[in-house]
Order: C-alpha cells, then sequence, then structure tokens
C-alpha cells in the first residue's frame, strides 16, 4: 500500500468530512442532497447539515439473475430508470418477458421502501437544482451509474457525486458521467468499502426513516435568504 490512510471512524465521520470539501455549496437555496440507502443517507445527512441544504432519499435496486441473485444483470432507479448488463443477459440467455419478470420484482420493492422511508411526501423536485448524489462509498459504481443517469431526467443544472472512499479509477470513470466528483480518499490497493471504516455496522431502515425527518428542518435558512435577495 502507498503510505498509510487514515480510516473514516464511521459513517458520520465520513459525512462531515466530505461536507468539509463540498463548503462552495453551503447555503444555497438551488442545491440538494440525495442520499442513497441505506448508508448514504447517513453520510448525507451530515453534508446536508453542514451545508443547510434539503436531503431526500435516492433508490437503485439491482435486477438479479434467476437462481443467481448476486450477479446483476442490470438495475432500476427512483424515477422508472432501467439499466442492463448486456452481456450478463446475453450469456444467462434470458428473455425480454423474464426481465420484464424480475424488473417488475424489484420495482415493487423498490416503490415499497421509498413509502417506508418517505411516507407521504411527495421527491423533491430536483429540475435546475444542484445535486449531490452521496453514497458511503463505492466500489465498482454501477450502482451510482445508474443513480445518475435517473438523475438526468430530472435537468438539474448540476450533479455532483460526492463519496467518502472509492477507487481511483473509478471516480475517474464516473467524472465522464457528471459534472463533478468528490472524494475524501481513493486508497491503493482499495480492498472493500468497509476496509475504510473503523466501524461500518449495518444502517437499519428506522435510522433513514429518522434521519430524514430530522432532515425537514434543513434548507429554510437558504431559501428564506433567498427570498430575501430577491425582494430586495
Amino acid at each position: 500500500m502507498k503510505g498509510a490512510v487514515e480510516r473514516l471512524a464511521d459513517r458520520k465521520d465520513a459525512g462531515r468530512r466530505l461536507a468539509a470539501e463540498l463548503g462552495r455549496f453551503a447555503g444555497r437555496s438551488d442545491t440538494i442532497v440525495l442520499g442513497l440507502p441505506r448508508g448514504g443517507v447517513v453520510v448525507g445527512y451530515e453534508v446536508a447539515k453542514a451545508l443547510d441544504a434539503p436531503l431526500d432519499v435516492f433508490l437503485v435496486r439491482k435486477l438479479g439473475a434467476p437462481g443467481q441473485e448476486e450477479l446483476a444483470v442490470g438495475a432500476i432507479a427512483s424515477g422508472g430508470v432501467r439499466v442492463l448488463n448486456e452481456d450478463v443477459v446475453r450469456a444467462m440467455g434470458l428473455s425480454a418477458s423474464q426481465i420484464e419478470a424480475i424488473a417488475a420484482r424489484e420495482q415493487a420493492v423498490l416503490d415499497q421502501r421509498e413509502r417506508l422511508y418517505r411516507g407521504h411526501s411527495e421527491p423533491m423536485d430536483l429540475t435546475a437544482k444542484i445535486v449531490i448524489l452521496v453514497d458511503d462509498g463505492l466500489a465498482t459504481g454501477a450502482s451510482m451509474r445508474t443513480a445518475i443517469r435517473s438523475l438526468k431526467r430530472h435537468s438539474p443544472t448540476q450533479i455532483v457525486v460526492a463519496i467518502p472512499t472509492a477507487p481511483a479509477e473509478t471516480c475517474a470513470d464516473l467524472r465522464r458521467e457528471v459534472d463533478e466528483v468528490v472524494c475524501v480518499m481513493t486508497p491503493e490497493p482499495f480492498w472493500s468499502i468497509g476496509s475504510w471504516y473503523l466501524d461500518f455496522a449495518q444502517t437499519s431502515d428506522q435510522e433513514v426513516i429518522d434521519l430524514l425527518e430530522k432532515a425537514k428542518s434543513f434548507g429554510r435558512g437558504a431559501s428564506a435568504a433567498s427570498t430575501e435577495r430577491n425582494n430586495g
């Protein structure tokens, strides 16, 4: 390994370190933070709190191959976007009806989890917004790419991918797809996301729900300041 790399204490620490790299977005009325559940919401909460920006959840679900659920034939994301791994689809010999069945099952799970996390609240309007898309780390970046493709349908002015840790090559690949990638550390060799946390305990659904509820006050100061400037 090239030099010693200080590990992240936990996801809260990761979020605070990430927020320190995103200070230029603080207090802006056109910025929204989206967390990929579950761990990305914990990191995103700290970012949103530091920036005084609204926080919402953005879901991605893997489409697992029949009988080999760990093998991704594609993914779906909030907003109805579907991305297929055509090489795997061909190798598995999957028919269109099989893919539709897999996608329908995972869409039902995605819809249920959105209702669980967001309750009756509508998704935030991302049109003409700077969207900061947060996860607790990336390996291949496959889920993040699906999220990015879905977000582009909402016509944001900028998409900023913000992660505490990822391989350098993953960050480089993502920079071709978004306006900016902010990553606290890119250790080499990377091993796994959890390798770079002292505490990488699983985040519960209830923790996600609680953080989204607590974050409902975020961004009001920025909105009020913007209104005051416009009225002035």
